[in-house]
């Protein structure tokens, strides 16, 4: 995730600093050896500096020479890397190589052992996106064959679904080539989130086809006014759901581009691939579809447009009362800026938590100062030990003492500290990676920084990283938010020439997406940011199909009836196509919810799988309610609405 923030994010650029600076970098890994002597514990900071991947091995002898009896040592000084017989080593693994190394470090320690940190929690992430998506996939497919089994009058019309949107799905996998890499979280969940996406697609066309030949067309008739009859609803559909997607690639924190990238190649392939591959598949294998023919295994739908108009005034009154609250609440909602804490049932997880037993937290941020005047340094270490939450501070002046000149030793003995221009202070807390006390922990330490060197210090680490993220996606949050609106609303406002139906269609979902992200807060369940934002965007961009169908068809009954009778009627045709769209997309959501031990994937899946349930209700619900109240709005600001006149 370090990889995905921008250029000018002041954890960057001090990165780039360091790393021309000093040869060593920062920890990003704990390793807990279990019941060992000095001696012992010394062999396995050789053995921990060998493996491949492993830069650098920081330990007590860093610190103290361990020659002197620990009883003679300051207990501040010993007890964040020894106590009780236990060993606490500070690892650092280069980037790229986190999967690599972890896997060595398990084979040395063995299964009584632990490791923890940001580079173990990246290794089993990535570990984790592989086969878990092969999990979720496994158990997706089957459910979408049955939902889909259940939508269709022939047990060969599922496969033409499932073959048409899988094309597109492996041909957009197979492009990814050409980007170089992508990120675990969009492998993880972009092909799944395209076929449930783009399944509608399909839905509405082959349910098009197939009432066209209940009217006795042949086949390539029923095909090609089946065609033109959806195409308009399958374009307006991806052409709102490319831009929302593309809202994402606008985002500072390049997750978004990374994800809204592949998304975006998504829609369009599977676009291509439903107005081109299934009709020639489905007239090509006609005789498979006549062949397996079987009877409704659904009952009909007429007459449920009439008992949920009976709701209508309800349906008003609940959601509005709902919206301003929702919409405070949302906002409200505590975050988690990283991939959040594994659980315990991996191994990372448990590793995690033993090490916090038994040691404590312990976060590193790194310090890089101008190393030009030792008393200055001498002075700012003084105040950082003396902030709250500070176990121990690691400088040139209080390592090696401010009196000795840095030309009088060997280079092995400085370079920890100190290089041609600057001055590396490690500063040891225990507050916690990432909170309200980690974050301000970041910001006493850069403002007391500031405050002797001005723009000229540093800091880096993760509560550092995670500190700039906070700060990228809030802004983001705003821009893409804004955006997936602007851009819906000009594609609806210029598909249904009228200014009040984007209005109504954005407010029926955006209502859902406000109502599903404003749970966690009164839960009292910390989001992880990323799923937020994606997700604040995704449901909006995904679920807007099931509005957008329901009034294209509504607006064209309305041609001929009045405003009750064709929503009643609009209703009772196309509740069936948008059950089947919505109960498949939150299939996908709590699937990955369920499969998902990536704290970031599994909060995208409850929050799709819930979102996607709220659209639905509020679309069959809310929206008919509203179109019904404003029905003379939307007339007055539609351009030749040609509604039906009551004498």
């Amino acid at each position: 995730m370090v990889d995905y923030l921008p250029d000018d994010a002041p954890s960057t650029e001090a990165l780039e600093v360091m790393e021309e600076e000093f040869t060593a970098t920062i920890p990003n890994t704990n390793v807990l050896i279990q019941d060992v002597s000095i001696q012992e514990a010394l062999q396995y900071k050789e053995d921990l500096a060998s493996i491949d991947g492993v830069s650098d091995v920081v330990w007590l002898d860093d610190v103290i020479d361990t020659r002197i009896p620990l009883e003679m040592v300051d207990t501040d000084l010993t007890s964040s890397y020894y106590q009780d017989g236990h060993a606490l080593f500070s690892l650092t693994i280069e980037s790229g190589a986190e999967v690599e190394a972890v896997d060595s470090i398990y084979t040395l320690i063995g299964e009584e052992n632990a490791a923890s940190g940001e580079a173990v929690n990246t290794a089993t992430s990535q570990n984790m996106a592989g086969t878990e998506s092969f999990y979720a996939a496994a158990l997706l497919i089957p459910i979408i064959i049955i939902i889909l089994v259940l939508s269709t009058n022939s047990w060969a019309e599922p496969l033409f679904f499932l073959v048409a949107i899988g094309v597109s799905v492996l041909i957009n996998l197979g492009t990814n080539i050409f980007l170089g890499e992508i990120s675990f979280v969009t492998q993880s969940v972009a092909p799944i989130l395209q076929l449930a996406v783009s399944l509608d697609y399909a839905i509405f066309l082959l349910h098009n086809f197939s009432d066209e030949l209940k009217k006795g067309h042949s086949p390539e008739q029923a095909m090609a006014n089946a065609m033109k009859s959806s195409f308009p609803v399958i374009f307006v559909s991806a052409v709102t759901t490319f831009f929302g997607f593309m809202s994402l690639m606008l985002m500072d924190f390049q997750i978004g581009a990374d994800l809204g990238l592949n998304l975006v190649k998504g829609i369009v392939l599977s676009f291509i691939s439903v107005v081109v591959l299934l009709p020639a598949l489905t007239l090509y294998l006609y005789k498979w579809i006549e062949k397996t023919q079987h009877k409704s295994l659904i009952p009909s739908f007429s007459g449920v447009g009439g008992k949920i108009l009976k709701f209508r005034v309800p349906a008003l009154v609940l959601v509005f009362l709902l919206i301003v609250p929702s919409f405070l609440a949302q906002g409200s909602t505590s975050f988690i800026y990283g991939l959040g804490d594994l659980p315990e049932t991996t191994r990372a997880g448990a590793d995690a938590q033993l090490i916090e037993d038994t040691f404590g937290q312990s976060t590193p941020i790194v310090m890089l100062v101008p190393n030009d005047d030792v008393g200055v340094e001498e002075e700012l270490v003084a105040d950082l030990e003396s902030l709250t939450n500070v176990d121990s501070v690691m400088s040139y002046t209080n390592m090696i003492g401010a009196a000795i000149p840095a030309d009088f030793l060997d280079e092995s003995i400085t370079s920890e500290f100190q290089s041609e221009n600057y001055s590396r202070i490690m500063v040891f807390t225990d507050a916690g990676v990432e909170g309200d006390i980690p974050f301000q922990l970041v910001e006493d330490v850069r403002n007391l920084a500031s405050s002797y060197y001005g723009d000229a210090a540093y800091s880096l680490g993760e509560s550092v990283t995670l500190y700039d993220m906070r700060e990228t996606v809030t802004k983001d949050n705003q821009v893409v938010n804004i955006m997936t609106i602007v851009t819906i609303a000009i594609v609806l406002m210029i598909t249904f020439r009228s200014l009040t139906i984007p209005i109504i269609l954005l407010l029926t979902i955006q209502a859902a997406v406000w109502i599903n992200l404003a749970i966690p807060y009164f839960t009292n369940d910390p989001l992880v940011f990323v799923g937020y934002l994606i997700v604040s965007t995704v449901q909006l961009a995904a679920t807007i199909d099931y509005g957008i169908l329901l009034m294209e068809t509504y607006k064209h009954h309305r041609q001929t009836m009045p405003a009750y009778q064709a929503m009643k009627k609009a209703l009772d045709e196309k509740i069936f196509s948008i059950i089947i769209s919505a109960s498949i997309l939150s299939s996908v959501g709590f699937i990955l919810w369920f499969t998902s031990s990536n704290p970031t994937v599994s909060s995208i899946g409850l929050l799709l799988g819930r979102g996607a349930a709220l659209a639905f209700i509020l679309v069959i619900a809310f929206l008919p309610a509203m179109l019904l109240l404003f029905d003379k709005w939307i007339k007055k600001t539609t351009h030749k609405p040609n509604f039906y006149e009551e004498e």
